[in-house]
């Protein structure tokens, strides 16, 4: 009877570790991307996903959510995969983790961008149909803000003018707060940091709604930059050293699509994909403004944006992945 009992258990036991590793080699490979927090990362992650998990088989997207500077170090350490929509001219080590084989570039996602200091068109123009007069007619500049701090008043420091930097964790945050000491704007403003992207639009949209004077921190492509009529304030050309110290422009770089050393041996059939995965700063603008106008999730935007501009999928994808992918948008 126990020799019955033993075999019976060792037979079971037998069963599960080959149930076991049958259920492990069919298990999905995960492929993680960055979330560093922007509307626009977020939407292209969301494209993303949709086609890797739904125009190839065996693969699962995870987001490693946190600031733009811990997940860099996390690509670095290979526990990231991707960071897709990578403002790399903000990154201070970029060249030599490049150099180094450290981090990889894949691609170009967007070959025209910006950012900076901007201001609604109105401050300098005036809006004859609103009855808004122009505030500060002479301002083109970063340093001409000096002129100006009483019409960008601190509501809860009226002596002092408010500038709104970027959001904290953010690479361009700490070169804009370099800019903002450099120009002696720390005289006249307060540097106010918001926590997160959806603030800072929110007190811009808010300003504008009342035509109001506001100044702070934008980027593009996004879904403001893509209904606000906004004027990016001159800077000093721009010099790579000179920039990292906050002393010119931004580059109007291009946003990369970049990877861990891993990644090519990982998913060497998703990185022709990466590698051909390009939009622009106009097409993304629409799809953010799709979003805010009719209150869409990022993955029902995305969804949105792949049947509204099919003709990507042949540019993207292999013709049995275009074919699987239409096929899956159509169900």
């Amino acid at each position: 009877m126990k020799r019955s009992t033993t075999l019976i258990f060792v037979l079971m036991l037998s069963l599960l570790l080959v149930l076991s590793g049958c259920s492990s080699e069919s298990e999905d490979v995960t492929i993680t991307f960055t979330d560093n927090g922007w509307d626009s990362q977020m939407l292209h992650n969301e494209i993303a996903k949709q086609i890797v998990e739904n125009a190839y088989d065996g693969y699962a997207v995870e987001l490693s959510t946190g600031s733009s500077t811990m997940n860099w170090q996390a690509i670095i350490a290979g526990d990231v995969d991707l960071d897709i929509e990578s403002w790399t001219d903000n990154v201070a080590t970029y060249a030599d983790d490049v150099a180094n084989g450290d981090i990889v570039n894949v691609g170009v996602l967007v070959p025209d961008s910006a950012q900076g200091f901007y201001v609604p068109r109105y401050v300098i123009e005036g809006d004859s149909a609103l009855g808004i007069e122009a505030v500060a007619p002479d301002l083109k500049s970063v340093e001409d803000l000096k002129k100006y701090a009483e019409f960008f008043p601190d509501d809860e420091d009226p002596s002092m003018g408010r500038i709104y930097g970027a959001i904290p964790g953010w690479m361009a945050d700490e070169i804009l707060f370099k800019k903002y000491e450099f120009y002696g704007l720390d005289e006249t403003f307060n540097y106010a940091r918001l926590g997160s992207e959806a603030t800072l639009f929110a007190s811009l949209a808010s300003a504008y709604n009342l035509g109001e004077p506001w100044v702070g921190y934008c980027y593009e492509p996004t879904w403001i930059t893509g209904k606000l009529d906004l004027v990016l304030l001159e800077d000093a050309p721009y010099d790579r050293e000179l920039y990292l110290e906050g002393k010119s422009s931004f580059p109007a770089q291009e946003l990369k699509i970049v990877s861990s050393n891993q990644f090519a041996e990982k998913a060497p059939d998703l990185l022709e994909f990466f590698q051909k995965y390009e939009t622009g700063s106009q097409l993304i603008s629409n799809a953010l403004a799709h979003l805010d106008d009719t209150g869409a999730t990022h993955e029902e935007t995305a969804i949105w944006f792949l049947k509204e501009y099919d003709n990507l999928l042949d540019e993207w994808l292999p013709a049995a992945q275009a074919e699987q992918m239409r096929t899956y948008l159509k169900n």
